[in-house]
């Protein structure tokens, strides 16, 4: 796998005339948590943009605002101590086409921007509660432009050469990090926080992008830790891949784990994990699609990760959202997810509810997943079905039962 790691530190974060500062305070902004400052901090990056670029710096206290659009060669610097605080009115978030659906405008965006950074110690809160609790009463969650629609924290929409680094990012109404149809993103060193029991909350969601690094991140969220997408279900195309992805160095606390997918209609390929611990999460590894959302799903590399009272370690499943009692075969389609060339070497697994599901379609099988060096201990054992599993030293201890239930097309064969 071929991961363009170097290029990505040496480009992402540098601006433009990076000697530019124009601070947020000198066009009126007040951090009391009270004054909106919308208009002041959008004047400090429209100005700091016309002179090529440079450093808007939000610095002490708390600042109030609606959404606010990043330009290229800005770095938005929010300093220890200092929080950008999303207005708790819904009505200040626009309505806008986003992703191809009806949405509504993020706290913070950037579309069409290249060298693009947000940066330092202070926090990005986007005042999520109201919107999870009506959320909660709807039952329909919003997903993709569909029922209640929810603002996302942080959007960077067809960016090239994008960094986020240092800043906690917590409580988002929705999604709190995209990258969509961007390029050479790297977030490092970050904390994305949520309540566990906030719904879709997904800390990091990289769609239809590619150059990806995603390192020393602490996630404890509501949703996925980590959510490789590409398209959407019933996609009529076409659909962008998400490629070359690194995720390493990251513990995940609450959340459903690492995981790729549902929507992939573009495609994943090439993506490697590496040194996680997962405490606490739903999922560990987590692949997912149906027959309504899928693509080429493949070459995935995952390595070295830990996971401590996970439910479930390992869950690569074609039958997302769940997997049916019986099925038969349908005919291959545009959208039937294919998954293949899946490695996962140096995984320990305590503490699970069920050691896992690798389940395929009867007219898609998984084919070449490895084990290697995977021991877990759960309650219940792993289910294997339409997969051919290659494995060595892969060990599932259960107090009783089966640790591998076999069903339809199954096998797993030592290497």
């Amino acid at each position: 796998m071929v991961i363009l790691a170097a290029a990505l530190v040496l480009c992402c974060g540098a601006t433009a005339n990076a000697a530019t500062v124009c601070n947020v305070r000198a066009w009126g902004a007040k951090a009391d948590g009270r004054t909106m400052n919308t208009k002041a901090i959008q004047t400090a990056i429209d100005v700091c943009a016309k002179k090529g670029g440079g450093r808007v710096r939000l610095d002490g206290g708390t600042f109030l605002s609606g959404p606010i659009v990043l330009k290229s060669n800005i770095n938005l610097d929010i300093a220890r101590g200092t929080t950008l605080q999303g207005s708790a009115n819904h009505d200040d978030y626009p309505k806008k086409t986003e992703f191809r659906n009806p949405g509504l405008q993020s706290l913070l965006s950037a579309t069409d921007a290249s060298n693009v950074s947000i940066t330092g110690d202070g926090v990005i809160d986007g005042a999520g509660e109201s919107w999870w609790k009506e959320a909660r009463a709807k039952g329909d969650h919003g997903i993709m432009g569909e029922g209640l629609l929810r603002p996302r924290l942080v959007v960077f929409d067809h960016c090239h050469k994008v960094l986020m680094e240092g800043v906690t990012v917590q409580n988002s109404p929705f999604w709190q990090i995209v990258a969509y149809y961007s390029d050479n993103v790297t977030i490092r060193n970050i904390r994305v926080l949520a309540d566990p029991a906030s719904p879709n909350t997904d800390a990091i969601d990289p769609f239809s992008s590619s150059n990806i690094r995603i390192e020393h991140v602490y996630a404890d969220v509501g949703d996925d830790n980590v959510a490789i997408k590409s398209g959407q279900a019933n996609s009529p195309g076409p659909d962008a891949p998400s490629k070359d992805i690194t995720i390493s160095d990251c513990t995940f606390m609450h959340g459903h784990g690492m995981s790729i997918g549902s929507e992939v209609s573009g495609g994943v390929q090439n993506v490697q994990v590496a040194r996680v611990h997962f405490k606490g999460t739903a999922n560990g590894v987590r692949i997912k699609s149906n027959r309504d959302r899928g693509g080429d799903i493949g070459s995935f590399d995952f390595r070295d990760l830990t996971m401590e009272d996970v439910g479930t370690p390992v869950l690569i499943t074609e039958y997302y959202p769940r997997i049916p009692d019986q099925d038969s075969a349908q005919p291959m389609a545009r959208l039937t997810p294919r998954f293949h060339d899946i490695s996962i070497t140096n995984l320990s697994a305590t503490g699970a509810k069920t050691a896992g599901f690798i389940v395929g379609l009867p007219e898609s099988p998984i084919t070449s997943i490895t084990l290697t060096n995977v021991h877990i201990s759960a309650e219940k054992g792993m289910t294997i079905s339409n997969a051919t599993v290659t494995a060595h030293d892969f060990a599932v201890k259960v107090p009783s039962g089966v640790p591998l239930i076999m069903l339809e097309h199954a096998k797993v064969q030592e290497k």
